[in-house]
């Protein structure tokens, strides 16, 4: 993983709720070793039950999918922390080669390292390379995706994977996943929660009258704190109303949000 991904990540991972002593590696699971507030999850099932379960039966595949910034990947590391497992993280970048079988070696190499290594397997963005075979047009595509069903089927440990397009995946294998979550925008609560801790790392007074404000905000995540935290290690924020702002140009951006101005 890139110095830059990291960064992002251990960001995010803050945002959520860690207290990180240091960086961590795509392949390990440092970032684990620390208090993780599931409060800022908004899922829709219990993910701390999760814990129990895969303690007592650790063969699972879990799909996690939702918007970006809503906590999937931080929650793989916070769930292999709980089960004393390392986290191997691969992402489409990972998987994806250039060459005609290469991205089927690449996605039994990481099953494999996970098995050799009694790791728990995520890959991120599955969708960009486990789209429905209906829509296929090269031969390739169709492979990559019996390859990856392959491996799910013949693997005895944890398999994550996340998506942000939820509708693009195979049909074969959404079938083949035992819990499939949805992670969402956080929640009014979980909104304020998020921002006046935030407004703390930054050194920032909470301001109570913001609250109002801030429930009017329906598209958040916790990675969007987690861009404005970063943003202002260069462009400090005054105040707390600053960072609001700063939160809503963030919003801005969302599909939600560019809809509801044309009408939709």
């Amino acid at each position: 993983m890139s110095n830059a991904m990291e960064m992002l990540l251990h960001s995010t991972l803050r945002a959520q709720g860690h207290k990180l002593a240091g960086a961590h590696r795509g392949s390990d699971n440092k970032a684990g070793k620390a208090s993780f507030d599931p409060y800022l999850l908004q899922a829709d099932v219990n993910l701390k039950d999760m814990v129990p379960m895969l303690k007592e039966i650790p063969e699972a595949r879990i799909c996690l999918y939702g918007p970006p910034g809503t906590g999937k990947t931080a929650y793989g590391y916070w769930l292999a922390h709980k089960l004393g497992k390392e986290l191997l993280l691969r992402r489409a970048s990972d998987i994806l080669g250039a060459y005609v079988g290469q991205s089927e070696e690449n996605i039994a190499n990481a099953f494999k390292e996970a098995t050799e290594n009694s790791a728990i397997l995520m890959i991120d963005e599955v969708d960009s390379f486990l789209s429905d075979r209906r829509g296929a047009s090269r031969s390739w595509e169709v492979s990559i995706v019996n390859e990856m069903l392959t491996q799910m089927e013949n693997f005895d440990g944890t398999f994550i994977s996340t998506t942000n397009r939820m509708n693009d995946l195979d049909q074969a294998v959404l079938r083949r996943f035992d819990l499939k979550a949805k992670f969402d925008f956080l929640g009014e609560q979980q909104v304020y929660r998020a921002f006046s801790a935030s407004a703390r790392r930054l050194g920032l007074k909470m301001k109570p009258a913001l609250k109002r404000e801030l429930a009017a905000m329906k598209w958040l995540t916790p990675g969007d704190f987690s861009v404005v935290e970063r943003r202002a290690r260069f462009r400090p924020l005054i105040d707390a109303k600053a960072l609001l702002h700063a939160l809503m140009h963030e919003m801005s951006f969302k599909e939600q949000a560019q809809q509801r101005r044309i009408g939709f």
